[in-house]
């Protein structure tokens, strides 16, 4: 598996993976997280994914050169999260094939960019940020959660996304 840097022109890889990331919940019963339409039918998760892509550092996990997983790290959080307070990276947009390892080397990598040693991902001098946080969906059997916490991460606060339903948890890793 090789990770590299994305840009703008993979955004139509990303929703794809986001597609296939959603056929595997809905084949597993599990809709709570995005429901059951698929991402690249649905305008306003297509404008998310390019205004996070477009404002962070996408990355892409491929195999045999076809993409299998992404993120993008950021600054900072979306709107319906409060900034930590200190400076840190974030994690959005993570999806992965699911059984490909990609989410875990994906989430190790996201680590290495935001390590003070390492070069700093959104371009300049190095980044000396010891703080990466993340959110996701935490209802259901709570397996997603479970799985950043697998990856070194605690949770830290929750919330309810802006339908006023959506349960979320902020998870953070210091590194």
């Amino acid at each position: 598996m090789e990770i590299r840097k994305g840009s703008t022109a993979d955004i139509p890889a990303i929703v794809g993976l986001f597609d296939g990331a959603m056929e595997w919940l809905v084949s597993q019963g599990r809709t709570g997280q995005w429901g059951g339409r698929p991402w690249s039918q649905r305008p306003q998760a297509v404008a998310m994914v390019e205004e996070y892509v477009a404002k962070g550092r996408p990355w892409i996990a491929e195999v045999d050169g076809t993409p299998v997983g992404t993120l993008t790290l950021s600054e900072g959080p979306g709107s319906y999260v409060e900034p930590a307070g200190e400076p840190e990276r974030y994690v959005h947009l993570l999806a992965a094939r699911h059984g490909s390892g990609a989410g875990a080397a994906l989430l190790a990598h996201a680590v290495h960019e935001t390590l003070p040693h390492s070069q700093k991902s959104m371009g300049g001098p190095p980044a000396g940020v010891p703080l990466l946080r993340v959110d996701c969906y935490a209802g259901g059997d709570g397996k997603l959660v479970a799985f950043y916490e697998a990856n070194g991460f605690v949770r830290t606060e929750t919330f309810i996304g802006p339908d006023g339903v959506w349960p979320g948890q902020v998870l953070a890793r210091r590194v």
